[in-house]
């Protein structure tokens, strides 16, 4: 007997996806999340097949920057700072989702 009652108690506390995805919350954290990622992803991607496109086809890169560095170099160490550079904005503005995540638990757990 108990059995049955703790599976009913289950099937009660379980959540109905289909109306959590279409809350508005849910709807304005993705919305967020995609306003976000999908802009800085395609910078990304751009700034990071620029050198090989660049040194596969113009000869500009090899030449030198300052000391014995060539340009080629300048761009491949500025690819470092530009990734770390957005893990620490992503990081900043996943606060922000983080609050709309927790809204979204609450209305969930009514």
């Amino acid at each position: 007997m108990e059995g049955k009652e703790v599976k009913l108690e289950r099937e009660e506390q379980e959540l109905d996806y289909t109306e959590l995805v279409q809350s508005p919350t849910f709807q304005r954290l993705m919305c967020e999340k995609r306003r976000f990622i999908l802009p800085f992803s395609l910078f990304f991607l751009a700034f990071y097949f620029t050198l090989p496109v660049l040194t596969a086809y113009f000869t500009f890169l090899n030449e030198t920057a300052f000391w014995s560095l060539t340009w080629a170099w300048v761009f491949a160490f500025a690819q470092f700072i530009m990734t770390w550079t957005l893990c620490m904005i992503y990081t900043k503005r996943s606060q922000k989702f983080d609050v709309l995540v927790e809204d979204l638990k609450k209305e969930a757990g009514r």
